[in-house]
């Protein structure tokens, strides 16, 4: 029995383990990089295994850097299945989708731009396209029930765990048998925390051998949440109040959900004390909205209660829904007084871009980061206090107002994943990925009672 770090090993993004037992070899996740150029070209490079040779695929979750590289998993040769809660399994085919559509649409501008360059000898594709995605849909197969044990194959089971994370979300127990010796090992996915808008609390994990344990706030913890709240309340006011744009760079999942959620009771609440128009320009979070409004099981008790009563946890007056390019381009002509949410949440693409490009250099606007930002992106270089950063080829100055507001993190931080990783029952080796290496190496202090493990890329232990 092994297992073998082929992603988010000493960094945030590319998330891609596999385990090794029984003649079977099951991956957990496979996730696209996410940050710099240099980072992005890492996609392209081998997984580090032939895809051909894996039997499953075990998906915790529909976040790009879990589920984007599945396509080009496909496109290598993968010919396994892949199980995942059905919440899940509608998110992935949206991001792998949109995902796709970007590659395809990045392919072509780098194809104009080597015409112009008269490098026609360059050879550009795209790293998978809309059809390869369509084509990795069609192994995703059994759905998994939180709680309930899949058999994978004989001396393998499977067992999905509510993760409190987005929509969907699971950590996941596989239960190994060979030649008589047996390890329960314990993928934490990406954790969040109970007390929040809209999703269930994490459940309990159970008691294991191993953990594999994301550390995104390993060093850090969150501001409250509903401080967090007042803060956006006050900030949207006084922004609005000076005639201003507030703009919310948005992780289409869960993030954009909540926001909405929270807008919503500040107006009923009369706490955002001028009318406001709100455009969510995200095709991909309305369209996860959507999935949202399906999936109430997954909701908290407040939520459910609301949709239960008929009531829409997302709507308010004055919200608009952009969907096409001509109605993203004409927010940019309101002179100001408006709350615009748009991806990507880090800023390495989409209409965030232009609308930062529109605000970034005005006064009276405010910038609102509600997530987390990996190094290399332009939305950390903005919250690490750029003068001056370059949106498609032009140097802005930075003169809005800045704001990071922790509190709306999806991930639990390190209060909560040490006492999440407690009630594991001191496993004897846990194994810490998904987190920058300081970040990792303050969380590995944190912990008793357990071998802690930092793996390198493409490095191996035996269960």
């Amino acid at each position: 029995m092994n297992i073998t770090f082929h992603g988010a090993a000493k960094g945030v993004t590319g998330s891609c383990h596999l385990i090794e037992c029984a003649g079977q070899r099951i991956l957990i996740d496979c996730g696209l990089y996410q940050g710099s150029r240099e980072i992005i070209e890492e996609n392209a490079e081998p997984f580090g295994f032939d895809p051909a040779s894996i039997d499953f695929l075990l998906l915790t979750h529909a976040h790009l850097d879990h589920c984007g590289r599945i396509p080009l998993l496909v496109k290598r040769g993968f010919k396994g299945g892949v199980i995942t809660t059905a919440a899940s399994l509608e998110l992935a085919r949206l991001v792998m989708l949109d995902s796709a559509g970007l590659q395809e649409e990045e392919a072509r501008y780098q194809q104009r731009k080597a015409k112009r360059q008269q490098n026609s000898d360059k050879d550009i594709e795209p790293l998978y396209s809309i059809l390869d995605a369509l084509n990795s849909l069609e192994f995703f197969g059994r759905q998994a029930i939180y709680g309930q044990s899949e058999q994978l194959a004989a001396g393998i089971q499977a067992t999905f765990f509510e993760a409190g994370h987005i929509l969907g979300s699971a950590s996941i127990l596989l239960q190994l048998e060979e030649k008589g010796e047996v390890r329960r090992v314990l993928f934490s996915g990406d954790l969040g925390y109970g007390g929040r808008a809209i999703l269930n609390a994490p459940d309990r994990p159970p008691k294991v051998d191993t953990v594999i344990m994301e550390t995104t706030y390993g060093d850090r913890v969150h501001k409250q949440l509903q401080p967090s709240i007042e803060e956006l309340y006050g900030v949207i006011n006084e922004t609005i109040g000076r005639g201003g744009n507030v703009i919310i760079p948005t992780f289409a999942m869960e993030r954009a959900q909540e926001v909405l959620y929270f807008l919503r009771e500040g107006i009923l609440s009369k706490k955002i004390k001028h009318f406001i128009n709100v455009f969510l320009d995200s095709p991909m979070a309305i369209s996860a909205t959507q999935i949202f409004a399906r999936h109430p099981e997954c909701y908290n008790t407040e939520a459910l209660n609301l949709f239960n009563e008929g009531k829409d946890p997302f709507g308010f007056p004055g919200l608009h829904f952009t969907r096409e390019t001509t109605e993203s381009m004409a927010i940019n002509q309101v002179s100001g007084g408006a709350v615009i949410m748009a991806g990507s949440g880090m800023c390495t693409g989409g209409r965030v871009r232009h609308h930062l490009k529109h605000n970034l250099w005005n006064r009276r606007s405010s910038i609102v980061f509600v997530g987390f930002a990996a190094q290399g992106t332009l939305a950390r270089r903005i919250i690490d206090g750029a003068k001056t950063v370059k949106i498609f080829g032009e140097e802005m100055p930075v003169q809005a107002s800045i704001h990071t507001i922790g509190g709306f993190s999806a991930h639990a931080d390190q209060t909560e994943l040490i006492a999440w990783h407690a009630k594991t029952g001191n496993p004897k080796t846990t194994y810490l990925v998904h987190g920058e290496e300081k970040s990792m190496k303050s969380f590995a202090a944190k912990i008793q009672a357990t071998d802690v493990r930092i793996p390198t890329l493409h490095e191996s232990f035996e269960l």
